[in-house]
Order: structure tokens, then C-alpha cells, then sequence
């Protein structure tokens, strides 16, 4: 059993609209800090071997300008592979991009990924709730792998009740992050919590 709310409590979460190389942008930003060195989270996150123990098969050219594909979920192009601490890929389609940063902070490592969509695509913040509860999963899961905590398929653990309880908590908090950033209206704000309830907790929405 995991803590949900220690877990959620872990992930800072932020929703801005900025513009970014001259497209407005929803920029949806989450960070979560891991108590290994920066070498070894680098690792887990680019080392296919690895990345299949708490995320998903992963196969492809997976050097920079190389492409991935993710076993039943998302493909992109790596756009920079800087090691030990920068990369950037496209994430299911050219406009969607995704950039992670590790830095050390004392014995641990601040994982900082950033999600970003032109506004014309994601129709306002409200578009994080596409994006974020899925990536607080996969933080969840690198947490867990960090701990020794390996489970025998993590894409069957990513669906089980207690993982979707975990997914209803982070679209509260997500919706506090979306609310706070004044970037989407209540509608949006509404519909898109139904979307992601729907896609990320379908057992627990009646």
C-alpha cells in the first residue's frame, strides 16, 4: 500500500501560458525529488532495460535525433539527449514537447519534467488535465523503482484501484494548480476533470 497523500504531496505542480519560441503555449510543469544521485535517476530514465522495470517497454533509435516508441502509448523524435541531466522529445505529436532536468540538491535529485502544447491545441490550462496526472503516475512509479519497489508488469500496476485512486487525488491537486493559475474558465475547468477522471480513474467514475 502506498500513502497516496504523502505521494501526492511529493509532486510540486505548476500551469502557466507562456510564449515559447514564439508560440503561446500551455506549459504544464511537475518536479519531484529522488534520494539518488543525478548519474543513476539519468539512467532510469534513458536506459531501456531500466525504463521498462516502472514504466512500459520502450524501443527505437534512442540517441538524440533517434526516435522512440512506447509499447501501446506515445512515439516522438529526441530532440537533445544532453547527459546526465537534459531531454527533450516530442511526445505524440511534433507541436507536444517534453523536457526533463535533473539538478542536485544535496543527496537527492529534483527531477523537473515540462510538458508544453501550442494554446491552440490545448484550448486553454484546462489542458493540463490531459497531460498531468499521467506524468504524476509515472513520477510515482520512478519513486517506487527508486525504493526497490518493482512491479512484476508496471503497466498492469498503473490500472489497479489503488493506482486510480492515486490518479483522483492528482486531478484534485491538479485542478488546484489549474485554478490557481487563472488559465482556464470553469467550464473548461469541469470538463476537462470528467476527461481525465474518465482516462486516468475510469473503475471510480459512476
Amino acid at each position: 500500500m502506498i500513502d497516496i497523500a504523502q505521494q501526492i504531496g511529493a509532486i510540486n505542480r505548476q500551469v502557466v501560458i507562456a510564449t515559447v519560441r514564439d508560440t503561446e503555449s500551455v506549459v504544464v510543469t511537475a518536479e519531484r525529488r529522488y534520494p539518488a544521485e543525478v548519474t543513476d535517476v539519468w539512467s532510469a530514465l534513458t536506459d531501456p532495460e531500466r525504463i521498462r522495470r516502472w514504466f512500459m517497454p520502450i524501443s527505437g533509435d534512442l540517441t538524440e535525433g533517434g526516435q522512440f516508441q512506447l509499447e501501446g502509448n506515445a512515439s516522438g523524435d529526441i530532440l537533445t539527449c544532453r547527459r546526465p541531466d537534459f531531454l527533450s522529445v516530442t511526445f505524440g505529436s511534433p507541436e507536444s514537447v517534453v523536457e526533463v532536468r535533473l539538478t542536485p540538491a544535496g543527496e537527492e535529485t529534483l527531477l523537473t519534467l515540462e510538458h508544453r502544447v501550442p494554446l491552440a491545441m490545448a484550448g486553454s490550462g484546462a489542458g493540463a488535465f490531459y497531460v498531468g496526472p499521467g506524468w504524476d503516475g509515472a513520477l510515482l512509479a520512478l519513486a517506487l523503482y527508486s525504493d526497490g519497489i518493482v512491479a512484476e508488469d508496471p503497466v498492469v500496476a498503473a490500472n489497479t484501484p489503488e493506482a486510480q485512486q492515486f490518479c483522483a487525488s492528482s486531478i484534485d491537486a491538479w485542478q488546484a494548480a489549474v485554478e490557481a493559475s487563472g488559465t482556464a474558465d470553469q467550464e473548461a475547468i469541469v470538463a476537462g476533470r470528467e476527461v481525465a477522471l474518465a482516462r486516468f480513474s475510469p473503475d471510480l467514475v459512476s
